[in-house]
Parts: C-alpha cells; sequence; structure tokens
C-alpha cells in the first residue's frame, strides 16, 4: 500500500468536530468510508469509551488497511452497495467521508432520522460535488468548523449543535 502524505492536513481537518461528536454522544458510532487518519482516531476514541464502531468501506485499498483494526468492538464491513448500510440503528454519531463523492449528500440523509450527530467531511463544496446542498434543509440543526479547509460541519436533528464552538471539550 502506499501512503502519500501530502494532503496530511487537508485528511485530517475534521478531527475536532469528530472528537467533539464523539465525546457528547452517547450511541454507537458508523464511518461511512474508512480512512488513515479517521479510523485510527475513531478506532481508539471508541475503544476507550466503550462504543461499538462500524467501518464501511468499497475500495479494496483502504478496506485492507481498516481491517487491521477490526476487534470485538469495531467491526470493518466491505460494501459494494451503499443503500446496503444500517440505517436503522440508532447511531450516536455517523462519519461521512465516502466514495463517489456525489453520494455523500445522499447518505447524510439517509442517516437524518437514526443519527444524533452526523459529523461530514469536505463541507467546503462550491461546485456541490458532494450533494450536500440537497442535504440541509432535512436538519434543524448545523454546526461549520471553518478554521481550515477543507471544512467539516457537523448536523443534526435531535442536539443544538449550532451552539458549539470550536473549543474540543466544550460539550
Amino acid at each position: 500500500m502506499h501512503i502519500s502524505y501530502n494532503r496530511a492536513k487537508e485528511w485530517s481537518s475534521h478531527f475536532t468536530l469528530l472528537i467533539k461528536a464523539i465525546l457528547a454522544s452517547k450511541g454507537p458510532v458508523v464511518e461511512v468510508g474508512a480512512g488513515f487518519f479517521s479510523t485510527p482516531l475513531l478506532h481508539w476514541l471508541c475503544k476507550s469509551l466503550d462504543k461499538k464502531l462500524v467501518t464501511y468501506e468499497n475500495t479494496q485499498e483502504f478496506y485492507d488497511f481498516a481491517k487491521r483494526f477490526q476487534s470485538p468492538l469495531h467491526k470493518i464491513k466491505f460494501i459494494e452497495n451503499w443503500d446496503a448500510m444500517d440505517f436503522e440503528t440508532r447511531w450516536g454519531v455517523v462519519f461521512i467521508d465516502h466514495h463517489p463523492p456525489e453520494r455523500r449528500g445522499v447518505d447524510v440523509i439517509n442517516f437524518k432520522d437514526t443519527a444524533d450527530y452526523i459529523v461530514i467531511h469536505d463541507t467546503n463544496d462550491s461546485e456541490n460535488k458532494y450533494n450536500y446542498q440537497m442535504a440541509w434543509p432535512h436538519f434543524k440543526y448545523r454546526y461549520d468548523w471553518v478554521a481550515y479547509k477543507p471544512w467539516a460541519s457537523v448536523v443534526s436533528n435531535t442536539v443544538d449543535v449550532s451552539k458549539w464552538d470550536n473549543n474540543v471539550l466544550n460539550v
């Protein structure tokens, strides 16, 4: 596996919101799209907090990477059809960062009624290649973390995240 570190900062700009949501949530966590930064972070956070974690991935390279983190609390699932994800479980946190890009907005909507927090990466999407514009109207609350690009956002229909700030420990 070849890992390029040229985009390390861009690939980890969601950390603040993701950590904050994990600390604030009570239920299990789902990672939609494995990542060289998000998968280890979620694995160790959820392990330390005794939270169940499911990672879905549709590319072999990222699946092979994520599979190394499989444990009793962390299930790694290769998925060919994103519609086959578990949209029924009540999730504490859903993290959206998968491919193809145009699928992201669809899955944000798919989790709208079963997640307390949905953390979304790459939300400074002026070209709307991720289809996030179609998702925003489905949520009561939204907070955009714009300290670094690419931006990250958290949305919820159950928790007022609009009052969040950039301090990860203020939950």
